[in-house]
Protein backbone atom coordinates (compact mmCIF):
# COMPACT_ATOMS: atom_id res chain seq x y z
CA UNK A 1 0.00 0.00 0.00
CA UNK A 2 1.74 3.67 -0.97
CA UNK A 3 0.93 6.57 0.56
CA UNK A 4 -1.10 9.02 -1.19
CA UNK A 5 -0.93 12.14 0.64
CA UNK A 6 -0.90 15.53 -0.85
CA UNK A 7 0.33 18.50 -0.70
CA UNK A 8 -2.54 19.63 1.00
CA UNK A 9 -2.48 17.20 3.60
CA UNK A 10 0.98 17.60 4.31
CA UNK A 11 0.39 21.53 4.76
CA UNK A 12 -2.79 20.59 7.15
CA UNK A 13 -0.74 18.61 9.17
CA UNK A 14 2.20 20.83 9.55
CA UNK A 15 -0.61 23.64 10.07
CA UNK A 16 -1.70 21.10 13.23
CA UNK A 17 2.32 20.75 14.68
CA UNK A 18 2.74 24.59 14.37
CA UNK A 19 0.06 25.70 15.99
CA UNK A 20 0.40 22.98 18.65
CA UNK A 21 4.75 23.87 19.58
CA UNK A 22 3.50 27.44 19.00
CA UNK A 23 0.99 27.42 22.18
CA UNK A 24 2.59 24.75 24.27
CA UNK A 25 5.57 27.62 24.21
CA UNK A 26 3.54 30.52 24.40
CA UNK A 27 1.92 28.95 27.36
CA UNK A 28 5.13 28.13 28.48
CA UNK A 29 6.53 31.83 29.23
CA UNK A 30 6.88 32.53 32.68
CA UNK A 31 7.08 36.19 34.09
CA UNK A 32 10.28 38.13 33.26
CA UNK A 33 13.09 37.45 35.44
CA UNK A 34 11.13 34.85 37.46
CA UNK A 35 12.28 31.63 37.80
CA UNK A 36 10.21 28.45 37.41
CA UNK A 37 9.11 26.82 40.65
CA UNK A 38 8.57 23.27 40.62
CA UNK A 39 4.82 23.97 41.47
CA UNK A 40 4.48 25.98 38.02
CA UNK A 41 6.58 23.30 36.12
CA UNK A 42 4.71 20.49 37.82
CA UNK A 43 1.43 21.56 38.86
CA UNK A 44 0.62 24.41 36.46
CA UNK A 45 0.76 26.81 39.08
CA UNK A 46 -2.30 25.14 40.32
CA UNK A 47 -4.86 27.14 37.85
CA UNK A 48 -6.23 24.85 35.93
CA UNK A 49 -9.77 25.48 35.07
CA UNK A 50 -12.52 22.36 34.62
CA UNK A 51 -12.45 22.52 31.07
CA UNK A 52 -9.44 22.04 30.83
CA UNK A 53 -8.87 19.58 33.19
CA UNK A 54 -11.53 16.85 31.38
CA UNK A 55 -10.20 17.97 27.73
CA UNK A 56 -6.28 17.02 29.30
CA UNK A 57 -7.33 14.08 31.21
CA UNK A 58 -8.92 12.43 27.76
CA UNK A 59 -6.23 13.38 25.92
CA UNK A 60 -3.64 12.00 28.14
CA UNK A 61 -5.96 8.84 28.47
CA UNK A 62 -6.67 8.30 24.80
CA UNK A 63 -3.77 7.50 22.64
CA UNK A 64 -2.16 4.46 20.08
CA UNK A 65 -3.94 2.19 23.16
CA UNK A 66 -7.14 3.06 22.22
CA UNK A 67 -6.87 4.78 18.47
CA UNK A 68 -5.13 1.39 17.28
CA UNK A 69 -5.30 -0.92 20.03
CA UNK A 70 -9.04 -1.05 20.69
CA UNK A 71 -10.05 -0.41 17.45
CA UNK A 72 -8.20 -3.63 16.71
CA UNK A 73 -10.15 -5.26 19.74
CA UNK A 74 -13.65 -3.61 18.07
CA UNK A 75 -12.41 -5.83 14.68
CA UNK A 76 -11.52 -9.21 17.17
CA UNK A 77 -14.35 -8.62 19.31
CA UNK A 78 -16.86 -5.99 19.12
CA UNK A 79 -18.51 -3.30 21.31
CA UNK A 80 -17.55 -5.48 24.21
CA UNK A 81 -13.96 -4.08 24.27
CA UNK A 82 -16.15 -0.50 24.28
CA UNK A 83 -17.11 -1.27 28.79
CA UNK A 84 -13.17 -0.57 29.18
CA UNK A 85 -14.78 3.36 28.00
CA UNK A 86 -17.86 3.52 29.83
CA UNK A 87 -17.35 1.64 32.89
CA UNK A 88 -14.29 4.13 33.29
CA UNK A 89 -16.98 7.30 33.18
CA UNK A 90 -18.98 5.87 36.05
CA UNK A 91 -14.96 5.02 37.55
CA UNK A 92 -14.31 9.25 37.00
CA UNK A 93 -17.12 9.75 39.03
CA UNK A 94 -16.26 7.79 41.80
CA UNK A 95 -12.23 8.77 41.38
CA UNK A 96 -14.46 12.46 41.75
CA UNK A 97 -15.95 12.34 44.73
CA UNK A 98 -13.86 9.73 46.86
CA UNK A 99 -10.29 9.99 45.81
CA UNK A 100 -9.70 13.94 44.68
CA UNK A 101 -10.96 15.39 48.13
CA UNK A 102 -8.38 13.24 50.20
CA UNK A 103 -5.26 13.61 47.52
CA UNK A 104 -5.84 17.65 47.41
CA UNK A 105 -6.00 17.93 51.03
CA UNK A 106 -3.16 16.68 51.20
CA UNK A 107 -1.32 18.48 48.84
CA UNK A 108 -0.36 16.07 46.37
CA UNK A 109 2.37 16.45 43.43
CA UNK A 110 2.68 12.70 43.23
CA UNK A 111 0.54 9.82 43.40
CA UNK A 112 3.95 7.78 45.79
CA UNK A 113 3.94 10.92 47.96
CA UNK A 114 0.40 9.89 49.10
CA UNK A 115 2.39 6.27 50.16
CA UNK A 116 4.91 8.48 52.17
CA UNK A 117 2.11 10.23 53.86
CA UNK A 118 -0.11 7.25 54.80
CA UNK A 119 2.67 4.63 54.98
CA UNK A 120 6.34 5.35 55.09
CA UNK A 121 9.06 6.50 52.98
CA UNK A 122 10.79 3.01 52.12
CA UNK A 123 7.14 1.88 50.46
CA UNK A 124 7.20 5.05 48.76
CA UNK A 125 10.40 5.00 46.54
CA UNK A 126 9.67 1.24 45.98
CA UNK A 127 6.26 2.13 44.36
CA UNK A 128 8.30 5.48 42.88
CA UNK A 129 10.72 3.19 41.17
CA UNK A 130 8.39 0.84 40.25
CA UNK A 131 5.89 3.54 38.56
CA UNK A 132 9.12 5.32 36.67
CA UNK A 133 9.72 1.66 35.12
CA UNK A 134 6.04 1.05 34.21
CA UNK A 135 5.70 4.89 31.82
CA UNK A 136 9.19 3.92 30.56
CA UNK A 137 9.42 0.39 29.30
CA UNK A 138 5.14 -0.13 29.09
CA UNK A 139 3.25 2.67 28.16
CA UNK A 140 6.00 5.07 26.53
CA UNK A 141 7.13 2.23 24.39
CA UNK A 142 3.82 0.87 23.47
CA UNK A 143 2.81 4.50 22.56
CA UNK A 144 5.88 4.63 20.39
CA UNK A 145 5.58 1.96 18.56
CA UNK A 146 1.74 1.80 17.96
CA UNK A 147 2.17 5.36 16.81
CA UNK A 148 4.75 4.21 14.53
CA UNK A 149 3.24 1.76 13.36
CA UNK A 150 0.05 3.35 12.07
CA UNK A 151 2.11 6.51 10.79
CA UNK A 152 4.01 3.59 8.45
CA UNK A 153 0.97 2.28 7.38
CA UNK A 154 -0.68 5.97 6.51
CA UNK A 155 2.07 8.10 5.41
CA UNK A 156 4.20 4.83 4.51
CA UNK A 157 4.32 1.40 2.43
CA UNK A 158 2.73 -0.43 5.53
CA UNK A 159 6.16 -2.71 5.26
CA UNK A 160 7.49 -1.62 8.65
CA UNK A 161 10.39 0.86 6.94
CA UNK A 162 9.05 4.09 8.38
CA UNK A 163 8.66 3.06 12.27
CA UNK A 164 11.65 3.77 13.56
CA UNK A 165 11.76 7.09 11.79
CA UNK A 166 8.30 8.37 12.56
CA UNK A 167 8.86 6.97 16.80
CA UNK A 168 12.00 9.28 16.46
CA UNK A 169 9.54 11.98 15.37
CA UNK A 170 6.90 11.77 17.63
CA UNK A 171 8.64 11.70 20.75
CA UNK A 172 10.69 15.20 19.33
CA UNK A 173 7.61 16.22 19.23
CA UNK A 174 6.18 15.82 22.40
CA UNK A 175 9.40 16.70 23.99
CA UNK A 176 9.79 19.91 21.95
CA UNK A 177 7.05 21.45 24.18
CA UNK A 178 6.22 19.25 27.07
CA UNK A 179 9.91 19.47 28.57
CA UNK A 180 10.62 22.94 28.00
CA UNK A 181 6.74 24.10 29.48
CA UNK A 182 6.03 21.19 31.99
CA UNK A 183 2.16 20.07 32.95
CA UNK A 184 0.91 23.98 31.82
CA UNK A 185 2.20 23.19 28.40
CA UNK A 186 0.62 19.99 27.83
CA UNK A 187 -2.54 20.96 29.66
CA UNK A 188 -3.25 23.77 27.22
CA UNK A 189 -2.33 22.29 24.03
CA UNK A 190 -4.33 18.47 25.19
CA UNK A 191 -7.62 21.20 24.53
CA UNK A 192 -6.67 21.96 21.19
CA UNK A 193 -5.46 18.07 20.87
CA UNK A 194 -8.95 16.77 22.47
CA UNK A 195 -11.19 18.56 19.99
CA UNK A 196 -8.69 17.44 16.94
CA UNK A 197 -9.02 14.13 17.46
CA UNK A 198 -13.05 13.55 18.45
CA UNK A 199 -13.68 15.76 15.29
CA UNK A 200 -11.12 13.62 13.44
CA UNK A 201 -12.39 10.49 14.91
CA UNK A 202 -15.85 11.13 13.99
CA UNK A 203 -14.90 12.39 10.04
CA UNK A 204 -13.24 8.44 10.22
CA UNK A 205 -16.52 6.71 11.36
CA UNK A 206 -18.57 8.75 9.13
CA UNK A 207 -16.48 8.34 6.19
CA UNK A 208 -16.00 4.21 6.74
CA UNK A 209 -20.02 4.37 6.89
CA UNK A 210 -20.17 5.92 3.66
CA UNK A 211 -18.26 3.42 1.98
CA UNK A 212 -19.70 0.38 4.04
CA UNK A 213 -22.31 -0.62 1.41
CA UNK A 214 -22.62 0.15 -2.67
CA UNK A 215 -25.39 2.38 -1.76
CA UNK A 216 -23.44 4.65 0.44
CA UNK A 217 -25.11 6.43 3.36
CA UNK A 218 -23.63 6.57 6.75
CA UNK A 219 -27.15 4.87 8.23
CA UNK A 220 -27.34 2.31 5.38
CA UNK A 221 -23.29 1.76 6.84
CA UNK A 222 -24.53 1.69 10.58
CA UNK A 223 -27.71 -0.50 10.01
CA UNK A 224 -25.72 -2.24 7.60
CA UNK A 225 -22.93 -3.51 9.79
CA UNK A 226 -25.85 -4.25 12.78
CA UNK A 227 -27.36 -6.45 10.64
CA UNK A 228 -24.14 -8.59 9.46
CA UNK A 229 -22.20 -8.07 12.51
CA UNK A 230 -24.85 -8.49 15.26
CA UNK A 231 -22.95 -10.40 17.44
CA UNK A 232 -20.20 -7.87 17.62
CA UNK A 233 -22.75 -5.27 19.13
CA UNK A 234 -22.90 -7.37 22.75
CA UNK A 235 -21.44 -6.06 25.70
CA UNK A 236 -21.96 -8.77 27.28
CA UNK A 237 -20.08 -11.80 26.24
CA UNK A 238 -21.24 -15.37 26.63
CA UNK A 239 -18.83 -18.42 27.94
CA UNK A 240 -18.79 -19.63 24.47
CA UNK A 241 -17.42 -16.40 22.56
CA UNK A 242 -14.01 -17.11 21.36
CA UNK A 243 -13.12 -13.43 23.79
CA UNK A 244 -14.53 -14.82 26.63
CA UNK A 245 -11.38 -14.94 28.15
CA UNK A 246 -10.32 -11.31 27.88
CA UNK A 247 -13.63 -9.76 28.89
CA UNK A 248 -15.58 -12.91 31.08
CA UNK A 249 -19.09 -11.25 30.68
CA UNK A 250 -21.11 -10.24 33.80
CA UNK A 251 -17.58 -9.98 35.34
CA UNK A 252 -16.87 -6.89 33.49
CA UNK A 253 -19.48 -5.53 35.05
CA UNK A 254 -19.08 -6.73 38.71
CA UNK A 255 -15.60 -8.23 38.78
CA UNK A 256 -12.05 -7.23 37.39
CA UNK A 257 -12.59 -4.44 34.74
CA UNK A 258 -13.14 -2.09 38.04
CA UNK A 259 -9.55 -3.19 39.65
CA UNK A 260 -8.24 -2.54 35.86
CA UNK A 261 -10.10 1.08 36.10
CA UNK A 262 -9.79 2.09 39.39
CA UNK A 263 -5.86 1.90 39.17
CA UNK A 264 -6.06 3.77 36.15
CA UNK A 265 -8.20 6.44 36.69
CA UNK A 266 -7.11 6.72 40.59
CA UNK A 267 -4.23 6.03 40.92
CA UNK A 268 -2.41 6.71 37.82
CA UNK A 269 0.32 9.83 37.51
CA UNK A 270 0.01 10.76 34.63
CA UNK A 271 -3.67 10.96 34.30
CA UNK A 272 -4.41 12.35 37.91
CA UNK A 273 -1.86 15.07 37.85
CA UNK A 274 -3.96 17.13 36.20
CA UNK A 275 -6.48 17.11 38.80
CA UNK A 276 -3.90 17.83 41.75
CA UNK A 277 -3.29 21.34 38.87
CA UNK A 278 -7.00 22.51 39.65
CA UNK A 279 -7.56 26.08 40.86
CA UNK A 280 -9.54 24.50 43.21
CA UNK A 281 -11.25 21.01 44.34
CA UNK A 282 -14.90 21.66 43.15
CA UNK A 283 -13.29 22.51 39.61
CA UNK A 284 -11.12 19.50 39.88
CA UNK A 285 -14.02 17.45 40.33
CA UNK A 286 -16.04 19.58 37.64
CA UNK A 287 -13.15 18.58 34.74
CA UNK A 288 -13.52 15.19 36.20
CA UNK A 289 -17.46 14.66 35.31
CA UNK A 290 -17.11 16.59 31.86
CA UNK A 291 -14.09 13.87 31.07
CA UNK A 292 -16.71 11.06 32.06
CA UNK A 293 -19.06 12.90 29.57
CA UNK A 294 -16.60 12.71 26.52
CA UNK A 295 -16.09 9.25 28.14
CA UNK A 296 -19.48 7.89 26.38
CA UNK A 297 -18.70 9.25 22.89
CA UNK A 298 -15.24 7.60 22.40
CA UNK A 299 -16.28 4.07 20.93
CA UNK A 300 -17.97 6.20 18.31
CA UNK A 301 -14.38 6.94 17.46
CA UNK A 302 -11.98 3.92 18.58
CA UNK A 303 -14.38 0.85 18.23
CA UNK A 304 -17.09 1.63 15.58
CA UNK A 305 -14.53 1.47 13.11
CA UNK A 306 -12.60 -1.83 14.07
CA UNK A 307 -16.53 -3.65 13.55
CA UNK A 308 -16.72 -1.38 10.39
CA UNK A 309 -13.20 -2.85 8.56
CA UNK A 310 -14.40 -6.56 10.39
CA UNK A 311 -17.30 -6.87 8.05
CA UNK A 312 -15.21 -5.04 4.98
CA UNK A 313 -13.07 -8.08 5.58
CA UNK A 314 -15.20 -10.46 5.91
CA UNK A 315 -17.91 -9.44 3.13
CA UNK A 316 -21.34 -10.60 3.98
CA UNK A 317 -24.02 -10.02 1.21
CA UNK A 318 -24.79 -6.52 0.79
CA UNK A 319 -20.89 -5.38 1.57
CA UNK A 320 -18.94 -3.20 -1.11
CA UNK A 321 -16.15 -5.41 -2.27
CA UNK A 322 -12.68 -3.20 -1.30
CA UNK A 323 -9.64 -4.14 -3.49
CA UNK A 324 -6.78 -5.94 -1.25
CA UNK A 325 -9.03 -6.09 1.73
CA UNK A 326 -8.31 -9.53 2.01
CA UNK A 327 -4.75 -9.10 1.90
CA UNK A 328 -4.91 -6.21 3.95
CA UNK A 329 -5.05 -7.58 7.41
CA UNK A 330 -2.96 -11.06 6.94
CA UNK A 331 0.47 -11.74 8.07
CA UNK A 332 2.56 -13.44 6.43
CA UNK A 333 1.45 -16.77 8.37
CA UNK A 334 -2.16 -16.59 7.80
CA UNK A 335 -2.73 -14.85 11.23
CA UNK A 336 -4.86 -11.79 11.72
CA UNK A 337 -3.27 -8.44 11.73
CA UNK A 338 -6.21 -6.37 14.25
CA UNK A 339 -4.49 -3.14 14.85
CA UNK A 340 -4.64 -2.17 11.31
CA UNK A 341 -7.79 -1.60 11.09
CA UNK A 342 -8.02 2.40 11.83
CA UNK A 343 -4.81 2.72 9.65
CA UNK A 344 -5.97 1.02 6.71
CA UNK A 345 -8.98 2.83 7.03
CA UNK A 346 -7.46 6.16 6.68
CA UNK A 347 -5.61 5.19 4.34
CA UNK A 348 -8.05 3.65 2.26
CA UNK A 349 -10.81 5.80 2.73
CA UNK A 350 -10.23 9.84 3.92
CA UNK A 351 -10.26 12.07 0.85
CA UNK A 352 -7.05 14.10 0.26
CA UNK A 353 -7.06 17.62 2.60
CA UNK A 354 -9.36 15.80 5.27
CA UNK A 355 -6.67 12.64 5.55
CA UNK A 356 -4.14 15.20 6.56
CA UNK A 357 -7.01 16.55 9.00
CA UNK A 358 -7.54 13.01 10.26
CA UNK A 359 -3.89 11.84 10.62
CA UNK A 360 -3.17 14.93 12.51
CA UNK A 361 -6.32 13.99 14.83
CA UNK A 362 -4.30 10.55 15.83
CA UNK A 363 -1.19 12.27 16.07
CA UNK A 364 -2.82 14.55 18.47
CA UNK A 365 -3.88 11.16 20.55
CA UNK A 366 -0.10 10.01 20.30
CA UNK A 367 1.34 13.42 21.15
CA UNK A 368 -0.54 14.12 24.31
CA UNK A 369 -0.25 10.87 25.64
CA UNK A 370 3.75 11.11 25.35
CA UNK A 371 3.83 14.74 27.02
CA UNK A 372 1.64 13.39 30.17
CA UNK A 373 3.67 10.24 30.29
CA UNK A 374 6.81 12.16 30.02
CA UNK A 375 5.62 15.04 32.57
CA UNK A 376 4.36 12.14 35.07
CA UNK A 377 7.34 10.51 34.95
CA UNK A 378 9.96 13.75 35.36
CA UNK A 379 7.36 14.46 38.00
CA UNK A 380 7.81 11.27 40.37
CA UNK A 381 11.52 10.69 39.31
CA UNK A 382 12.23 14.85 40.76
CA UNK A 383 9.76 14.68 43.73
CA UNK A 384 9.96 11.30 44.74
CA UNK A 385 13.71 10.14 43.72
CA UNK A 386 15.88 12.99 43.51
CA UNK A 387 14.75 15.44 45.55
CA UNK A 388 14.91 13.31 49.12
CA UNK A 389 17.88 11.54 47.93
CA UNK A 390 19.81 13.30 45.28
CA UNK A 391 19.42 16.74 45.89
CA UNK A 392 22.48 18.46 47.34
CA UNK A 393 22.00 20.64 50.30
CA UNK A 394 22.75 23.89 49.02
CA UNK A 395 19.68 25.74 49.01
CA UNK A 396 19.64 25.59 45.09
CA UNK A 397 16.49 25.01 43.15
CA UNK A 398 17.50 22.40 40.40
CA UNK A 399 13.95 20.60 40.63
CA UNK A 400 13.01 22.13 37.35
CA UNK A 401 16.06 21.44 35.62
CA UNK A 402 16.10 18.09 36.75
CA UNK A 403 12.33 17.33 35.82
CA UNK A 404 13.66 18.39 31.82
CA UNK A 405 16.35 16.17 31.72
CA UNK A 406 14.58 13.16 33.55
CA UNK A 407 11.87 13.45 30.99
CA UNK A 408 14.30 13.73 28.29
CA UNK A 409 16.68 10.52 29.22
CA UNK A 410 12.97 8.93 29.80
CA UNK A 411 11.94 9.31 26.25
CA UNK A 412 15.48 8.38 24.70
CA UNK A 413 15.26 5.10 26.68
CA UNK A 414 11.22 4.77 24.98
CA UNK A 415 12.64 5.26 21.55
CA UNK A 416 15.65 2.43 22.24
CA UNK A 417 13.51 -0.15 23.11
CA UNK A 418 9.90 0.68 21.18
CA UNK A 419 10.83 -0.61 18.05
CA UNK A 420 11.75 -4.34 19.32
CA UNK A 421 7.76 -4.87 21.26
CA UNK A 422 7.27 -6.06 17.53
CA UNK A 423 3.76 -7.10 16.31
CA UNK A 424 1.01 -7.94 18.91
CA UNK A 425 -2.50 -8.99 17.78
CA UNK A 426 -4.39 -6.79 19.69
CA UNK A 427 -1.94 -4.35 21.99
CA UNK A 428 -5.08 -2.78 24.01
CA UNK A 429 -5.85 -6.34 25.47
CA UNK A 430 -1.93 -7.09 26.17
CA UNK A 431 -1.17 -4.04 27.42
CA UNK A 432 -4.19 -4.49 29.74
CA UNK A 433 -3.13 -7.53 30.94
CA UNK A 434 0.13 -7.90 31.58
CA UNK A 435 -0.25 -4.29 33.66
CA UNK A 436 -2.87 -6.63 35.57
CA UNK A 437 -0.43 -8.39 37.00
CA UNK A 438 1.18 -5.52 39.23
CA UNK A 439 -2.01 -3.22 39.36
CA UNK A 440 -3.96 -5.33 41.75
CA UNK A 441 -1.57 -5.67 44.83
CA UNK A 442 -0.89 -1.44 44.12
CA UNK A 443 -4.89 -0.97 44.06
CA UNK A 444 -4.94 -2.75 47.30
CA UNK A 445 -2.85 -0.71 49.24
CA UNK A 446 -3.89 2.53 48.00
CA UNK A 447 -7.65 1.42 48.86
CA UNK A 448 -6.60 0.41 52.45
CA UNK A 449 -5.11 3.48 53.24
CA UNK A 450 -7.74 5.65 51.98
CA UNK A 451 -10.25 3.68 54.03
CA UNK A 452 -9.28 1.29 56.41
CA UNK A 453 -7.53 3.60 59.46
CA UNK A 454 -5.85 0.39 60.92
CA UNK A 455 -3.88 -0.71 57.81
CA UNK A 456 -0.30 -0.51 58.73
CA UNK A 457 3.19 0.18 57.25
CA UNK A 458 4.20 -3.66 57.93
CA UNK A 459 0.88 -4.84 56.14
CA UNK A 460 1.11 -2.52 53.18
CA UNK A 461 4.73 -3.95 52.51
CA UNK A 462 3.09 -7.60 53.03
CA UNK A 463 0.87 -7.22 50.48
CA UNK A 464 2.35 -5.44 47.88
CA UNK A 465 5.11 -8.18 47.92
CA UNK A 466 2.40 -11.39 48.33
CA UNK A 467 0.58 -9.60 45.28
CA UNK A 468 2.99 -10.75 42.71
CA UNK A 469 3.40 -14.25 43.40
CA UNK A 470 -0.30 -14.91 44.04
CA UNK A 471 -0.80 -12.74 40.60
CA UNK A 472 1.50 -14.95 39.12
CA UNK A 473 -0.32 -18.51 40.82
CA UNK A 474 -3.65 -17.18 39.19
CA UNK A 475 -1.93 -17.10 36.01
CA UNK A 476 -1.22 -20.17 35.51
CA UNK A 477 -2.93 -22.19 32.84
CA UNK A 478 -4.30 -25.05 34.62
CA UNK A 479 -6.81 -22.63 36.15
CA UNK A 480 -8.25 -21.33 33.13
CA UNK A 481 -9.44 -18.33 34.87
CA UNK A 482 -9.98 -14.91 32.49
CA UNK A 483 -6.79 -12.44 33.34
CA UNK A 484 -9.85 -9.75 34.31
CA UNK A 485 -11.09 -12.60 37.11
CA UNK A 486 -7.37 -13.41 37.95
CA UNK A 487 -7.04 -9.64 39.25
CA UNK A 488 -9.84 -9.92 41.14
CA UNK A 489 -8.98 -12.69 43.20
CA UNK A 490 -5.25 -11.33 43.37
CA UNK A 491 -6.76 -7.77 44.71
CA UNK A 492 -9.25 -9.23 47.25
CA UNK A 493 -6.82 -11.63 48.73
CA UNK A 494 -4.28 -8.96 48.82
CA UNK A 495 -6.28 -6.88 51.12
CA UNK A 496 -6.91 -9.82 53.10
CA UNK A 497 -2.90 -9.76 53.51
CA UNK A 498 -3.11 -6.26 54.58
CA UNK A 499 -6.07 -6.88 57.31
CA UNK A 500 -4.37 -9.71 58.60
CA UNK A 501 -0.74 -8.44 59.15
CA UNK A 502 -2.18 -4.85 60.39
CA UNK A 503 -4.73 -6.19 62.59
CA UNK A 504 -1.81 -8.88 63.81
CA UNK A 505 0.73 -6.37 64.52
CA UNK A 506 -2.10 -2.85 65.10
CA UNK A 507 -5.19 -4.88 66.83
CA UNK A 508 -7.07 -2.20 68.71
CA UNK A 509 -6.04 1.56 67.99
CA UNK A 510 -6.16 3.24 64.30
CA UNK A 511 -2.85 4.14 62.58
CA UNK A 512 -1.51 7.11 63.68
CA UNK A 513 -1.05 7.66 59.86
CA UNK A 514 -4.55 6.88 58.91
CA UNK A 515 -6.86 9.02 57.11
CA UNK A 516 -9.80 11.09 59.14
CA UNK A 517 -12.82 11.68 57.23
CA UNK A 518 -15.42 13.60 58.34
CA UNK A 519 -19.17 14.31 56.98
CA UNK A 520 -18.15 17.11 54.56
CA UNK A 521 -14.75 15.59 53.23
CA UNK A 522 -17.17 13.63 50.39
CA UNK A 523 -19.47 16.68 50.11
CA UNK A 524 -19.91 17.80 46.43
CA UNK A 525 -21.78 20.47 44.99
CA UNK A 526 -25.25 20.33 42.71
CA UNK A 527 -23.09 20.74 39.51
CA UNK A 528 -21.27 17.34 40.27
CA UNK A 529 -24.40 15.61 41.67
CA UNK A 530 -26.62 16.28 38.40
CA UNK A 531 -24.04 15.23 36.04
CA UNK A 532 -23.25 11.85 38.07
CA UNK A 533 -27.07 11.34 37.73
CA UNK A 534 -27.47 11.66 33.81
CA UNK A 535 -24.22 9.47 33.55
CA UNK A 536 -25.50 6.42 35.34
CA UNK A 537 -29.40 6.91 33.60
CA UNK A 538 -26.72 6.69 30.24
CA UNK A 539 -24.86 3.99 30.81
CA UNK A 540 -27.85 2.09 32.41
CA UNK A 541 -29.59 2.43 28.54
CA UNK A 542 -26.73 1.46 26.77
CA UNK A 543 -26.08 -1.54 28.65
CA UNK A 544 -29.68 -2.08 28.35
CA UNK A 545 -29.43 -1.91 25.00
CA UNK A 546 -26.31 -3.47 23.94
CA UNK A 547 -26.53 -6.02 26.52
Amino acid sequence: MESNFTFLDYFIFALYAIIILSVGLWVSRGKKGVKKSAEDYFLASKSLPWWAIGASLIAANISAEQMIGMSGSGMALGLAIASYEWMAALTLIIVGKYFLPIFIEKGLYTIPEFIEKRFSTNLKTILAVFWIALFIFVNLTSVLFLGGKALDTILGNGDGSMIFTAIVSLALFAAAYSLYGGLAAVAWTDVIQVTLLVVGGLITSVIALEHVTPDGGVLNGLSHIYDTAGDKFHMILKRDNPEFMNLPGIAVLIGGMWIANLYYWGFNQYIIQRTLAAKSLKEAQRGIVFAAFLKLIIPLIVVIPGIIAFVMFSQPEGTAMIDGVGEAFRKADGSMNYDKAYPWLISTFIPAGLKGLVVAALAAAIVSSLASMVNSTSTIFTMDIYKPYLAKKDGKNRDVAVGRIAGAVALVIAIIVAPTLGSIEQAFQYIQEYTGLVSPGILAVFMMGLFYKKATNKGAIAGILVSIPVALALKTPYLELPWMDQMLYTFLITMVVIVFVSFSTNKEIDDPKGIVVTKTTFKTGPVFNMAAYAICIILVVLYTVFW
